[in-house]
């Protein structure tokens, strides 16, 4: 079997996926899929529902970038394909777009707070999801929220003028999500963005 095909019979039947860059054999759900389009063009398949074969990837930049210059999507779907140079960067848009919108969703839907006193509230009550902190916030306000929730997933990967734009103001800080789906849809969004974000090259 060619080494880099990324499911053989056995895989295909459950629920693991192989990821053709590192071999890594994992549950689909933590690694990124991609299928090839009809115009051969790779797509990223962020959520998981584009038709066609599944091309899985572990969600970091550093294998996303090797899979385009070893030219492996080709090897993976066989035959000639079209992959953008700037895929990396493209999936870091759309998975930060998508954790954005999952955030104003849960404030929509009165599940998610900002400001310090206010996530300090919820802390103390015990009634955290996710922690979402702007990674240019003070490092003292961000240490003191995360020792009232240990445990609780905690998302630094957007600054306070992004966070700010899901509440409607110039900038937050501090926000939380309740528990439930919302939080959990957020988490693994999150989980995803950071291998891109944290191993951008300097």
């Amino acid at each position: 079997m060619d080494e880099f095909v990324d499911e053989d019979d056995e895989l295909r039947k459950g629920p693991n996926r192989r990821c053709i860059v590192t071999g890594t054999v994992g549950p689909k759900e933590n690694l990124l899929r991609f299928v090839v389009g009809p115009d051969n063009v790779v797509v990223p398949d962020v959520e998981g529902r584009l038709p066609g074969r599944g091309i899985w990837l572990s969600p970091r930049r550093d294998v996303v970038n090797t899979a385009v210059s070893k030219r492996l999507f080709a090897k993976a779907a066989r035959r000639a394909v079209s992959v953008p140079e700037d895929l990396a960067d493209r999936i870091e848009k759309l998975l930060s777009r998508r954790c954005l919108d999952a955030l104003a969703l849960a404030r929509r839907a009165a599940q998610a707070v900002c400001g310090f006193e206010k996530v300090k509230a919820e802390a103390k009550a015990r009634r955290i999801g996710v922690l979402v902190q702007a990674g240019d916030a003070a490092q003292d306000g961000r240490e003191k929220l995360k020792a009232l929730a240990p445990g609780v997933t905690v998302v630094d990967q957007f600054d306070a003028v992004e966070l700010g734009a899901v509440f409607g103001r110039d900038h937050a800080v501090h926000v939380c999500v309740a528990p439930g789906g919302l939080a959990r849809r957020l988490a693994a969004e999150a989980a995803f963005l950071a291998g891109f974000r944290q191993d951008r090259t300097p």
